[in-house]
């Protein structure tokens, strides 16, 4: 078998956890920040897992990491 190669935009954008979770960062944080509460913008700030429905697919681009 020859080796896989990683999607480089995955894995930008991906990492997992120590249990093999796949960690993302939120979306919407980037600009037009001004119409966004404080509460909002602080809960964007923080990672989330990947739903378990889209975790299969997303292992299989970053099979290294």
């Amino acid at each position: 078998m020859p080796k896989l190669k990683t999607h480089r935009g995955a894995a930008k954008r991906f990492s997992l956890t120590a249990k093999g979770k796949v960690k993302r960062s939120k979306a919407f944080a980037s600009h037009i920040l001004t119409k966004k509460t404080t509460k909002r913008k602080r809960s964007l700030r923080k990672s989330t897992l990947v739903d378990h429905a889209n975790q299969k697919a997303i292992k299989r681009l970053i099979p290294y990491l």
